[in-house]
């Protein structure tokens, strides 16, 4: 198998390789013995409908409380369709293009497993439209996050059928004229299949991992705009003394200050004599508050890839077993609780991080209030950290559990739900909040470090101060400092260069 293909089958797809599938644009190429195992569980099916009258949820009834509404055999191809066209009731903003690619790439994967009834031809079909960047339109708002992603799931399998919107080579077309481009007919849906389509995870899936990409990107920036921020307020390292971790031993806290003993490595800043005995605890308790995140960050990602690597449609199919079971593996709840848990923590890394970007500001430790020249006649980093408290109290707010909620749907049929999709869209926000406070922390940093000269920090933080200095020079009289806060984000769009 070519390195430009994500292989997917019924193995194990790590977040290494996921990561790598949406960065090196990656194309999905789908295991002959998957294609098997998806067909056979289509034939069965078929045999299955043939030779019995027993009702099977979804397949030969109407779906959520038409649950004991029978069927026709003759109008099971409509049933199916009508069920994208009816579901397909997405608000609010699309969804970005990444997001869009994850989904894809998840729905492709769980029906890989051969437990969803679908034809092999609707697999195929979904990889060709992937591999040749036609990327369905899809809304943000309309799911509940417990039927699957319904709303969402839809409009992602309208262009299977020849309907709603694409995106393809940038531009936004009618699925239709992009089927007749590539000579594609549209699918004509068989029993089961409109279900297997929208029944499933996918949407919260997608932003879940695409969120733990960017995450563990930013994670990473925190410790070293930390340690910046630690050396520019001339802090006392002790807290990072290895005997205090070994007695209170959770990985993230531990791993936390050996990495910041490791950045603040041979730093003459941090050598000097310190006329303070301890610092602040946005300072001295780095190590606590970055290493909490950091644990439950990997108990989040364990979910996601979980949750990525199982199928989550409803009812399921077992060929071997001769069985057609309804259960409710695409609830949401895993994913709305985790969702919720990783909003929360990376918020925390944004609260202590402009906690940090105040005390830089106040006028200790022989630094200039506002960290400029002549204060007064100029505001200097005055009002980059009023954004920043902005964005931090944007972020509790957005951290308001979303899978504490549920409301009743399908006629109390769906009578708990897990409000995941919410709790998806508003987590990646919390994620994006969090890179605009710790940009602000950095450009922060990086000017009161200048003000600890001629000593020098470490070699690792000096490199990274040069890199810095190299977008954004020193702010020696106010100007607009708009234009050097987004200098900073795109600087962080990159991985930390220690």
């Amino acid at each position: 198998m070519s390195n430009n293909y994500l292989q997917i089958d019924d193995s194990w797809t790590d977040f290494k390789e996921i990561k790598k599938f949406l960065y090196n644009n990656l194309q999905l190429s789908v295991t002959t013995a998957s294609e098997k195992k998806i067909v056979k569980c289509r034939e069965y099916l078929n045999k299955k409908l043939s030779n019995s009258d027993e009702l099977f949820y979804g397949i030969n009834t109407g779906f959520g409380f038409f649950q004991d509404v029978k069927i026709n055999k003759t109008q099971l191809q409509e049933l199916q369709s009508n069920l994208i066209m009816s579901h397909a009731c997405g608000l609010g903003e699309e969804v970005p293009k990444d997001i869009v690619k994850l989904m894809m790439m998840l729905k492709v994967k769980s029906l890989s497993y051969g437990y969803s009834g679908v034809d092999i031809k609707i697999v195929k079909r979904l990889t060709d439209m992937y591999n040749n960047d036609v990327l369905p339109v899809i809304y943000t708002q309309g799911s509940l996050g417990a039927s699957g992603d319904l709303a969402p799931l839809s409009h992602l399998c309208l262009p299977l059928l020849g309907m709603g919107e694409v995106n393809y080579k940038n531009e936004k077309y009618d699925a239709n004229e992009i089927l007749r481009e590539f000579k594609w007919e549209p699918i004509q849906l068989q029993s089961k299949e409109g279900l297997a389509l929208i029944n499933g995870t996918q949407f919260m899936g997608a932003y879940g991992l695409f969120s733990l990409i960017n995450a563990e990107r930013l994670i990473a920036w925190a410790d070293v705009i930390a340690a910046i921020s630690f050396e520019a307020f001339d802090g006392v390292d002790d807290c990072f003394n290895e005997k205090i971790h070994s007695i209170r031993s959770h990985k993230g806290q531990v791993d936390t200050a050996k990495k910041l003993r490791k950045l603040l490595k041979g730093s003459e800043i941090v050598s000097q004599k310190k006329s303070q005995v301890q610092d602040p605890y946005s300072f001295r308790c780095i190590s606590q508050v970055h290493g909490a995140t950091k644990d439950s960050y990997d108990h989040v990602l364990n979910v996601f890839l979980k949750e990525a690597n199982s199928v989550t449609d409803n009812p399921n199919i077992f060929p071997d077993d001769d069985l057609i079971v309804s259960g409710g593996n695409f609830h949401g709840q895993p994913l709305a609780l985790t969702l919720d848990f990783l909003s929360i923590a990376m918020a925390e890394l944004g609260s202590i991080s402009e906690r940090r970007t105040y005390q830089l500001l106040s006028g200790q430790r022989n630094l200039p209030l506002f960290l400029v020249k002549d204060p007064g006649l100029h505001s200097g980093l005055m009002i980059p950290q009023y954004t920043a408290a902005g964005i931090v109290s944007e972020n509790k707010q957005l951290c308001t559990p979303a899978s504490v909620d549920s409301m009743s749907s399908s006629n109390n049929q769906e009578d708990h739900v897990s409000m995941g999709a919410n709790a998806a869209t508003k987590c990646l926000r919390v994620v994006q909040n969090v890179e605009k406070i710790l940009a602000i922390e950095l450009l922060t940093a990086v000017q009161a470090l200048e003000f600890r000269r001629p000593l020098h920090s470490s070699p690792q933080i000096e490199k990274i101060v040069s890199a810095f200095r190299e977008k954004i020079s020193f702010n020696d009289a106010d100007r607009v400092l708009r234009n050097d806060m987004m200098e900073a984000v795109a600087f962080l769009s990159f991985e930390p260069i220690v």
